[in-house]
């Protein structure tokens, strides 16, 4: 049986979650802490960029790792990750002196095979040892993984490795995977693995893998506290206690507790990851996990709507994540066209002659209750947007977020206007796209489109209530039910949201009756 040994890339996979912004102090002193634990390789971060910033575990040549890993612990072998779709300018990877990184680990495309092959053949020309990733294993055939596999012996790797990009390899995939690797792969080639926790499978997989019993030698990717993209990885800590059972290793595991207590417990209080439906779903629909970020982002699809849209991306663009990509297909999903003129008609009888008060969910509603109150009328009409109103009776509920009216639907008799994008059978429905707005980020905020239906239908005058704009820290709410983290695009969500208000304020007199962020206050 041969050796198998650990990599920890939290460095650089857990750089997805903050941006790689773990700050020079943090950067350094994981370093020290992972040369304690006992395990052989440290992938310190990404080879990407331009200008090296020491708060980043970004890399733009060599020579920048310096600043992290000098003084270098001679049991443990230094790589960074280089990546096909974006590789560094050859001249950045200079000879290896020993003072820097020891290999490279090159991620690559079906696309750019040729392309990887070049540039491994020139990193290992300058002295390094190379990793052949090969990104989204299970998306060849056995025919091309074979090929790609005896394409890269002609260059007697160090390492091979099978690549579950969306996490979705489940264990007979990934031993069938194993033995094609296994039996043509060159015998002195290590084979790798590197999961995604998209399906919790992956400790399972690496499990798998070690107790084949294979004569070469192994790697295991991991992640202290499992920090990585999407789902994120297989935990680094997990893992190691695991072969400390089992294989007679000797890996320390209370510099990896202390990495987790010192450095990333506060990243993780802020931004999580981990196993969670929307990983789930991305995984099981073959998708790139960012489709499912930015699905999650938007806080306005229940979990059929979510599958729906994922099954509705063609299959050429499931691997490959663009944010305009993803922004096309949510919008063609949102825009379901209704032919709403008599729904309009009925609105336009029961509101162009009133006082509409539209009351939304913000905090300011329950500091502002009196005031709220005193300032309806006989003459008013309540919608209340996207919640049932709180301690307000309101005439009307408003709602294009199907997660939201989710949770109202069967507890309110209270009429309900609803866009097309529900479907949902409720007194009024009118056109999605009549009133969502150009903007991708803003495209169903709820209160922006019903002051818009409410411009389209003659309505003179609006008092608003509860608007109070998107906050750059975590925001209160009226009612927890709708709470929902935008604090990453708030600024931009709040600009875009009051240059459009501003125009629909030119034909309809908005008041704003407590304090928003859309007017400046």
């Amino acid at each position: 049986m041969g050796k198998t040994y650990l990599l920890d890339c939290t460095l650089r996979d857990g750089g997805y979650i903050n941006d790689w912004l773990f700050g020079e102090d943090t950067i350094k002193g994981f370093h020290k802490k992972i040369s304690q634990t006992g395990i052989e390789i440290f992938e310190v971060g990404f080879m990407k960029g331009d200008k090296y910033d020491p708060n980043k575990s970004l890399f733009p040549d060599v020579n920048s790792f310096k600043n992290v890993i000098t003084p270098k612990n001679p049991n443990l072998k230094y790589v960074g990750m280089l990546d096909m779709s974006a590789p560094l300018p050859k001249d950045r990877i200079t000879p290896n002196d020993g003072t820097s990184i020891d290999g490279i680990r090159v991620i690559f495309k079906k696309n750019k095979i040729k392309e990887a092959f070049e540039y491994c053949d020139y990193i290992q020309k300058q002295g390094y040892f190379i990793s052949v990733n090969i990104v989204g294993t299970d998306l060849y055939t056995d025919q091309e993984f074979i090929e790609c596999i005896k394409l890269f012996n002609e260059l007697k790797p160090y390492a091979m490795s099978i690549v579950d990009t969306f996490g979705l390899i489940k264990r007979k995939q990934f031993l069938r995977l194993a033995y094609i690797a296994d039996n043509n792969m060159n015998p002195e080639t290590v084979l790798a693995y590197h999961a995604h926790n998209n399906l919790q499978q992956a400790f399972g997989n690496a499990e798998a893998l070690v107790e084949m019993n294979l004569k070469r030698d192994l790697i295991i990717d991991a992640c202290v506290f499992g920090m990585g993209r999407g789902a994120g990885n297989l935990n680094l800590e997990l893992f190691a206690e695991y072969m400390n059972e089992n294989y007679d290793t000797h890996y320390k595991i209370e510099p990896m507790l202390e990495i987790m207590d010192e450095y990333l417990s506060d990243i993780y209080a802020k931004k999580q990851w981990g196993y969670s439906l929307p990983y789930y779903l991305s995984a099981s629909m073959h998708c790139h996990p960012n489709y499912a970020v930015y699905l999650n982002d938007k806080d306005s699809l229940t979990v059929k709507s979510f599958n729906e849209i994922l099954k509705s991306i063609p299959d050429d663009d499931k691997a490959s994540f663009s944010k305009e990509k993803a922004e096309k297909y949510y919008r063609e999903y949102q825009e379901q066209f209704v032919d709403d003129k008599e729904t309009l008609k009925k609105l336009e009888n029961a509101l162009s002659n009133k006082e509409v008060m539209i009351l939304a969910p913000g905090l300011s509603i329950r500091n502002s209750a009196d005031y709220i109150k005193a300032s309806i009328n006989d003459n008013s009409v309540v919608i209340a947007v996207n919640f049932l109103g709180g301690e307000f009776k309101p005439d009307y509920i408003f709602s294009s977020n199907m997660r939201r009216f989710s949770k109202i639907t069967g507890k309110t008799d209270i009429p309900c206007i609803t866009t097309s994008n529900m479907k949902q059978d409720t007194e009024f429905v009118v056109n999605f796209s009549s009133y969502s707005s150009k903007y991708p980020e803003i495209i169903d905020n709820s209160g922006l489109m019903l002051l818009k239906l409410l411009c389209a239908i003659g309505v003179q005058k609006v008092k608003v209530a509860g608007m109070d704009g998107y906050s750059e820290i975590a925001q209160d709410y009226f009612d927890d039910s709708v709470s929902y983290d935008y604090s990453k695009e708030a600024r931009t969500r709040n600009k875009l949201i009051s240059r459009e208000i501003s125009d629909i304020n030119k034909t309809m007199n908005i008041e704003f009756i407590t304090p928003s962020k859309y007017t400046g206050e």
